[in-house]
């Protein structure tokens, strides 16, 4: 007689699966720009990812979240935050990989694309504690407005080891960098920002007095904070210890009781006479910061990317063990038609987030062709990729039926995530507009049609849709209200392009009549009967 009370027909811990030599989408998109099939440290880092340690770390460090101490037992104002082990334990190993500012200081080839494929490998551990590492990643480009604050700070920012003490750059095994501009008053609007930033006398330094609605990671070491100074809004290096030793005057008021990235800690703060050094001209705040901007942009994406990635893996291998009605799941033809849909979009989507940091590399190498390209396709990809995230990670939940719904599954913790990189670093509009301010530059447009034109006369489909696109771009009189349908249509060309040229035919046919076709409700699971999906799905895993 069967025992009643034995664990049947569920699936396995997820481990044992290295997360890079297994993901076959991950392999294609690199693979045009760089040779890293084999790279050891890729392979670490994927290794690492699908062990049981490293998913043991997940949820603790989102179930117990930062806690914010104000001041020590004295009543000594102190202004710190503790995190759980968990939390120190995937910091210590993302900045061991170099996940952070490291890729700057790299003699390797194709140093930020590597960077991008190891984060998101890492980010599908946990994504909350990545906030810290892209600031610190996306610090170093701003930071080089000026030789003397990027000799201070950039060769501690790229150390690949953590440390976590309360201690001036100098005397740190390596630093973390944060980022403070959004205002109550303003949100994206930081031109509103109402900070103030008064000369102290010292050369470049200045004092800083208001408040930051959103402070991104303020347990960090340095800031880079926006002030409106004598000439307008100006961009600050704010450290939170100082060159004699002491603290700066840095008040967190309050942590943020966030929807999700619980792990992570975002703050209110006021600054009262706090010490800033100027980075760049007064004035010239935003243009100093807008390349951090960028780089916290690249990062949504491809953390976004990670989450679709994750949560086709769960759905898959839940799929994979779980019997019902007389077969696996993953057999089962119309579950078979959902995980090639979420494949999709999971694939489409590292295709763009590699192409987009393969162009980082080229244009820092000089190649205009490749500036002009970021320039477009990034806020494409920031609106598309990380707008259609939610939905892939919402159905691929409903694959596990009630066992995503559950805490322990970690699709709960994927779901609440989803929204985020939507929002942070410019909501949808704030993106989609500057998919418009983009295309007001010529070269703008003709790097997109370069690109998907790179695909041309593959598919008739692609063809029209890109001619499609062109029709539209001729009459922008009402420019702004149509500008997330065109952003949309825009990023999907360029998924498509990358699809033709870099995947299977089958994958590459399957994205194109199913997202460029004239019936796609975005609905998942409604791919044609012809579809192939079982090669599809075969390459998840």
């Amino acid at each position: 007689m069967a025992d009643p009370f034995a664990v049947t027909n569920q699936a396995p811990p997820l481990q044992g699966v290295n997360f890079f030599t297994r993901d076959r989408a991950l392999g294609d998109a690199l693979r045009p720009f760089a040779a890293l099939d084999d790279d050891p440290g890729l392979t670490a880092i994927g290794d690492l990812a699908g062990t049981q340690e490293a998913l043991s770390h997940a949820l603790p460090a989102n179930q117990n979240p930062p806690v914010l101490r104000t001041h020590d037992r004295y009543g000594n104002r102190i202004d710190e935050v503790e995190f759980h082990p968990s939390w120190h334990w995937l910091m210590e190993k993302a900045v061991g990989f170099g996940l952070q500012a490291a890729p700057w200081t790299s003699d390797r080839p194709a140093p930020h694309l590597t960077r991008a494929a190891g984060f998101y490998l890492w980010s599908q551990v946990e994504p909350g504690h990545g906030c810290p590492i892209s600031m610190t990643y996306a610090a170093v480009p701003a930071l080089r407005a000026s030789e003397e604050l990027a000799a201070e700070w950039i060769p501690s920012l790229a150390a690949t080891s953590y440390d976590a003490r309360r201690l001036r750059a100098g005397d740190k095994a390596g630093a973390l960098a944060g980022m403070g501009m959004t205002e109550k008053q303003g949100g994206s609007d930081v031109r509103a920002n109402l900070t103030t930033a008064t000369p102290s006398g010292s050369d470049g330094e200045y004092l800083l007095n208001g408040h930051k609605w959103f402070c991104s990671a303020p347990q960090v070491d340095v800031f880079l904070v926006l002030a409106q100074a004598p000439d307008g809004l100006t961009c600050f290096v704010v450290p939170r210890v100082l060159a004699d030793g002491n603290r700066n005057a840095f008040a967190l008021q309050r942590l943020k009781e966030k929807l999700g990235n619980r792990s992570n800690a975002s703050s209110e703060v006021e600054f009262h006479g706090t010490i800033g050094y100027r980075l760049g001209d007064e004035g010239a705040g935003v243009r100093t910061i807008i390349e951090m901007v960028a780089a916290t942009r690249l990062d949504c994406v491809l953390g976004s990317s990670a989450l679709m990635r994750r949560a086709l893996v769960e759905a898959t291998w839940h799929t994979s063990y779980r019997s019902a009605f007389g077969g696996l799941l993953r057999d089962k033809p119309a579950m078979q038609n959902v995980l090639a849909d979420l494949a999709l979009e999971s694939e489409a989507a590292t295709a763009l987030s590699m192409r987009l940091a393969a162009a980082v590399d080229a244009s820092l190498a000089g190649d205009e062709q490749a500036a002009a390209f970021r320039r477009i396709a990034l806020p494409l990809a920031k609106f598309w990729v990380c707008k259609r995230t939610s939905m892939t990670v919402a159905e691929a939940l409903e694959c596990l039926g009630g066992n995503g719904y559950v805490e322990e599954s970690g699709l709960p913790l994927l779901f609440r995530e989803s929204p985020l990189n939507s929002i942070w670093e410019g909501s949808g509009t704030v993106n989609a507009l500057d998919v418009l301010r983009a295309l007001r530059r010529p070269e703008s447009l003709d790097a997109w049609l370069t690109e998907v034109g790179a695909a041309r006369g593959a598919d008739h489909r692609l063809d029209a849709a890109i001619t499609g696109v062109l029709e539209s771009l001729a009459d922008l009189s009402d420019a702004e209200a149509g500008a997330r349908r065109l952003a949309a249509r825009m990023a999907v060309c360029l998924q498509a392009s990358l699809l033709v040229r870099y995947s299977t035919p089958e994958v590459a046919d399957a994205f194109v009549a199913s997202r460029l076709g004239d019936d796609w409700g975005g609905v998942f699971g409604t791919l044609p009967r012809t579809t192939p999906f079982t090669s599809i799905v075969d390459r998840i895993l």
